[in-house]
């Protein structure tokens, strides 16, 4: 799509993955993805906005896509520390906000939409708006209740599995992909677009996630619910989700929608899974349509002259 492809260093000498797409005559965007994900998933979406006039970048987190690996099993979702993936973001983020003009605007999925919230929280310079779809504010570990499934995780870190996946990612029969695809989105075109990139391009794939990410996520997560920074939060607000989610709380969405001074929430019904933006056309169109009329409001074109 004529995007430039390469890489940014971050201050530990790290290489991410980035990406960048469109003129920005309307502004300049981030695009943050959640966890296993890989640039490519967004494109589509990348598309849409850069044809708005943005000009939009997105990276690989540390440890997925293709911004390398932290273990050795090249399938494995691994961190030791979300604080890691945080000082990324905000190092990242201000690289990119120093390479133009305004207005500046993030645009965040799931573990994306967690870690951008956690960054805001814990003082990360903001841009002029942000949008988080479905972001990961409770973690579901149903069936098992959630002190439970803590402590298995911290278990199997202590056991010495804490760089192991937690669980096997089965998507050998159609009957296991199918199951997958309707945590994920009722697009089957959409999901398939995901495996192709993934079996096309293995150095980008990845599988289930570690024990040490489980134990991270499940305490950044708890730790979230307490963050006083959550109140002082000023951004302006856009959060998306989704009822029926089977990957993230909503009701956890709903309860930090309530803390953030002034964020506007949408929660949709049964039509709509976890990857909202990677979902059946109406939708899909109906959140691109949210947002891009969020974005006109709160973060207006600046005229210069």
């Amino acid at each position: 799509m004529d995007g430039r492809l390469d890489y940014w260093n971050a201050p530990d000498g790290w290489p991410l993955r980035r990406y960048r797409l469109g003129d920005g005559q309307r502004g300049r965007m981030l695009v943050l993805g959640g966890r296993g994900d890989m640039i490519e998933k967004y494109l589509e979406v990348i598309r849409h906005w850069a044809d708005r006039g943005w000009a939009v970048t997105s990276f690989d987190w540390r440890g997925q896509g293709g911004s390398g690996r932290l273990t050795d099993d090249p399938l494995c979702g691994h961190i030791d520390d979300f604080g890691q993936w945080i000082a990324d973001l905000t190092a990242f983020a201000a690289d990119w906000r120093a390479e133009g003009e305004g207005p500046t605007v993030i645009v965040a999925h799931s573990m994306g939409g967690h870690l951008l919230l956690r960054a805001l929280a814990e003082g990360m310079a903001p841009p002029d708006a942000a949008v988080t779809v479905a972001p990961m504010m409770g973690v579901h570990s149903a069936p098992l209740p959630r002190w439970l499934a803590v402590a298995i995780a911290g278990m199997m870190c202590a056991l010495g599995f804490d760089r192991k996946q937690a669980w096997t990612q089965k998507e050998d029969s159609e009957r296991q992909r199918h199951m997958r695809q309707k945590r994920l989105t009722h697009d089957p075109d959409r999901y398939a677009d995901e495996l192709w990139w993934r079996d096309h391009s293995r150095d980008v794939a990845l599988g289930a996630p570690s024990w040490k990410w489980v134990a991270q996520a499940l305490h950044s997560t708890r730790a979230m619910e307490t963050h006083a920074g959550l109140e002082r939060i000023s951004v302006p607000l856009l959060i998306l989700a989704a009822r029926n989610d089977r990957l993230v709380s909503t009701l956890a969405i709903r309860r930090t929608a309530a803390r953030v001074p002034g964020a506007r929430l949408h929660v949709y019904g049964a039509e709509a899974a976890h990857e909202i933006l990677r979902e059946l056309d109406p939708v899909r169109l109906d959140a691109l349509a949210r947002i891009d009329d969020f974005l006109d409001e709160v973060a207006p074109k600046r005229n210069h002259g």
